[in-house]
């Protein structure tokens, strides 16, 4: 009876590790969140839990070890991945800006996840034997060349949020002249890219600048003003034409409140913004990020009320 018991208990731990696999998202499926560069999943804690599912398959997917140890760029540079898988490696980067920028409850939470996409968006860039920054050839140069927008976008915007963890010390290691080429060649290749992404950077880039090394309020709204409807703002700034639909994106207004509004103290055009992020429907295209952004016009609107 014994032996019965044992065997039907190693019986159940073995077909209950089946089911553990046979429940691990596969890579197809993880891709399959991916639609028109959003990641369609929820704005709550089983979107957080789905997010890190779709991380896993997607490292799976591309042969990375269980211990690899995403804090080294080296480490993730030393990968051999096939070209093929590419932009597995792109969605890698874009999965966890996301993670950390949606879904983490302080910045020390999140500087770790930003640099690990950092050091995936690095590792699509120099798949390109042509991006040869550390075999002799430019930064500049490689930039300049780059097409694979995606690697360059997402591994900047990660760069730059894991820079603001010591922003002096990525002044002095060159942190900031790099995002620039980076953001100017996104702005060349595709300036709509998701909703306007370019023209984000670099409005929180000039504000968040320190002082003495090129903060720029004034140049921060020129850039903000591509994807804002504000003349009364934007009129004498020369943007030109707003990004079709940016109004669409939540996040486009939220970036105007937090990096021009709120540093100037125009309080009160704060909290209309603000509100018309809170009063819009979300929509089907952007259902995270629009989700997110209202949560967090709320926080700002809360900081906002404490000035009117």
């Amino acid at each position: 009876m014994r032996k019965l018991l044992l065997f039907t208990t190693v019986l159940v731990v073995a077909l209950g590790g089946v089911a553990l696999l046979a429940q691990a998202m596969d890579l197809e499926t993880a891709l399959s969140f991916f639609v028109n560069d959003q990641i369609m999943i929820e704005y709550s804690d089983a979107g957080k839990a789905q997010l890190e599912e779709i991380i896993v398959a997607m490292k799976v997917g591309v042969g990375a070890p269980d211990n690899l140890n995403e804090d080294s760029e080296e480490a993730v540079g030393a990968l051999v991945i096939d070209l093929s898988l590419k932009e597995v490696v792109n969605k890698l980067s874009q999965a966890y800006y996301t993670l950390a920028n949606v879904f983490t409850e302080n910045d020390e939470e999140g500087y770790p996840i930003f640099r690990a996409g950092k050091h995936w968006g690095f590792k699509s860039l120099r798949m390109n034997p042509e991006f040869n920054d550390q075999t002799g050839g430019r930064f500049d140069d490689s930039v300049a060349a780059e097409t694979d927008i995606r690697a360059l976008y997402w591994m900047n915007a990660n760069w730059l949020r894991a820079s603001k963890e010591n922003k002096m010390a990525a002044v002095f290691a060159g942190v900031p002249a790099k995002s620039e080429m980076l953001t100017n060649r996104v702005l060349g290749l595709d300036p709509t890219f998701t909703s306007g992404g370019p023209y984000r950077s670099f409005g929180g880039y000039y504000e968040q600048l320190p002082g003495l090394f090129g903060r720029d309020v004034q140049l921060a709204l020129y850039y903000l003003c591509h994807v804002v409807d504000e003349p009364d703002f934007c009129s004498g700034t020369d943007a030109g034409e707003m990004v079709p639909d940016a109004s669409a994106y939540f996040e486009n207004r939220t970036f105007f409140a937090e990096y021009y509004l709120m540093p100037e103290g125009h309080w009160e055009d704060a909290a209309r913004v603000l509100q018309s992020v809170l009063d819009d429907e979300i929509g089907e295209t952007y259902t995270l990020m629009n989700a997110y952004s209202q949560a967090y016009a709320q926080q700002l609107l809360e900081e906002v009320s404490e000035h009117l």
